[in-house]
């Protein structure tokens, strides 16, 4: 769009807020090939040197646009010298492609360095996405970057837009991802803006490693249109939370007096510390993006807050014809993460088991019966019901596993997922959790220990939102329902990265005998490989052909 232009203002400050170019029109449906070397090099993020972990030299790695119904063809080369790596393309659904999930452990072998490791898969949804690292603590080293996937040419989105933005959120550390898991494991940019009232599509999305973000821009309203690649009823808000995994397209009339600027600011909104605001300037052509506001930025809720949080996140309904969820489950698994120490390492797990990943990725181990791959025992379905979820535990009993709840194809099921205190006293979070391969259906949210009978009957099964990142509030619960038709081996997890590295996550596997043609990349290590010198002929060839 003519007058539009980007100026460069960073902040030095750890959070920070990056605009990616908006791009052209997208040629027909088709096959689109990438080659993304994943590798280290210095950058000054926020004017401060350090290693940054990127693609082709890129921080955050580049920008993906393609058309539902496209086929993505990204060789992805590791070209860290001392270490394993993969890709996760977060909200992508992966139907018949499960191995290209990305999830390390779960549905594939690491990309050891110098390999390369081939990911195709459909682009079956229009939305807003992005894509990360899946192996250890990459995703804070730097290892991200958007997908967006756009409606066929001729069709369009339920609300008019004149342009768009596409901004990625997260957080930023001095410390290395090599200081940070050691320490775990021991005792911005200016906009200017036409001066003529438009509307632009701002497409957010959290690429945070630990904390959730607010966002807000001085004098504007945002209405918010998408969450996680999915339509909702449009509401009006001043400021937005976003949680780690969380997207959200929001709309921006730029209908303000042309003769100033405005603040974007991005704050934190987790523990009780004083780091800095992250800013930038929201400029209209008619004025230098030098001059700064004669106001201060708008003010980051406190990050105690609760009722402000809950009631944003409950204003997130199903647009009129998204599908409806089935009426009853057929399965229901409650879920209490919790935080304990193992042997004196500070651990999370859920139900009493903190996960650690085996050696030989599940879904090849279900695939071809591997009994000695992983711990085939059924997990736990559910927690004492009379733990004291307000305080620290008092039995300490977490333990590592590997255990992986298995579900009929097509069978409903709800999740609850419950939070409780962590170790310390008057100590918890709120977790954002991630489920790959699927989008479920957001029930509720409830205070205190869920209540079989009681709670459920504040089950929203008319317009709940389908999401794929749902967050959990301090010492309530969370109740989501899905259908398990896609068959494979899934994480769900924490998407806080520290939390998921020491163990808040589950696996999820359902019809794996109807999965196909696994590709020798994601065997080639562990019992697999093994089975694969042995026994020849077992394993059919790469399939490049969707």
């Amino acid at each position: 769009m003519e007058g539009f232009k980007a100026l460069i203002l960073l902040w030095c400050v750890w959070v920070f807020l990056l605009l990616l170019s908006h791009s052209s029109s997208l040629e027909a449906a088709k096959v689109r090939h990438y080659n993304f070397d994943v590798e280290y090099f210095f950058k000054s993020v926020d004017c401060f040197e350090q290693l940054v972990m990127g693609i082709n030299g890129q921080f955050p790695g580049p920008t993906i646009r393609a058309e539902v119904g496209d086929i993505l063809d990204i060789n992805v080369t590791n070209k860290l010298s001392t270490e394993g790596t993969s890709i996760h393309w977060h909200g992508i659904r992966q139907y018949g492609t499960p191995w290209a999930d990305g999830s390390v452990s779960i549905s594939q072998c690491a990309i050891n360095p110098g390999e390369t490791f081939n990911y195709r898969f459909k682009l079956n949804k229009a939305g807003t996405y992005f894509y990360h690292g899946h192996n250890g603590l990459q995703v804070t080293g730097g290892l991200y970057g958007s997908i967006i996937v756009d409606l066929p040419n001729g069709q369009k989105e339920p609300f008019h837009y004149d342009d768009e933005i596409n901004l990625l959120l997260s957080d930023w550390w001095h410390k290395s991802i090599q200081e940070q898991d050691v320490g775990l494991t021991n005792s911005i940019e200016t906009f200017r803006w036409v001066w003529e009232p438009q509307t632009y599509r701002i497409r957010i999305a959290s690429t945070a490693s630990l904390l959730s973000l607010n966002l807000a821009i001085s004098n504007h309203n945002m209405v918010v249109v998408e969450a996680d690649g999915n339509y909702v009823e449009p509401f009006t808000v001043d400021k937005i939370d976003i949680y780690s995994g969380e997207s959200y397209s929001v709309l921006l009339t730029t209908d303000q007096n042309p003769n100033q600027n405005y603040w974007i600011s991005v704050g934190h909104r987790d523990d009780n510390v004083s780091t800095t605001q992250a800013l930038t300037l929201l400029n209209y052509k008619g004025i230098s993006a030098s001059i700064l506001p004669s106001f201060p930025p708008p003010i980051t809720p406190p990050w105690y807050d609760v009722e402000e949080r809950l009631a944003f996140t409950n204003k997130v309904v199903a647009l009129k014809g998204t599908p409806q969820p089935p009426k009853y489950s057929q399965r229901r698994i409650h879920l209490l993460g919790n935080q304990d120490l193992i042997d004196g390492y500070l651990r999370w797990g859920m139900n009493g088991i903190s996960l650690s990943l085996p050696s030989t990725p599940y879904l090849g181990s279900i695939k071809f019966n591997l009994t000695d791959a992983f711990d085939w025992n059924d997990p736990p379905e559910t927690f004492p019901r009379d733990y004291d979820i307000y305080n620290p535990p008092t039995i300490h009993n977490l333990v590592m596993g590997n255990m992986v709840y298995k579900f009929q194809l097509n069978e409903v099921v709800d999740v609850i997922l419950q939070n409780a205190n962590s170790l310390a006293l008057n100590s918890t979070a709120f977790h954002p959790w991630h489920l790959h391969g699927h989008e479920f259906w957001v029930l509720g949210y409830g205070n205190g220990t869920f209540k079989d009978g009681d709670d459920e009957k504040l089950f929203n099964l008319k317009n709940p939102p389908l999401k794929n990142t749902v967050v959990i509030f301090p010492y309530g619960w969370t109740a989501i329902r899905f259908r398990a038709d896609n068959p494979g081996v899934w994480a769900f997890h924490c998407h806080m990265e520290p939390h998921y590295h020491t163990g808040m996550g589950v696996v999820f596997a359902e019809g794996v005998e109807y999965v196909k043609r696994i590709p020798e990349q994601a065997l080639a290590c562990g019992l697999t490989a093994k089975m694969l010198m042995n026994k020849e002929g077992l394993l059919l060839p790469i399939v490049k052909t969707i």
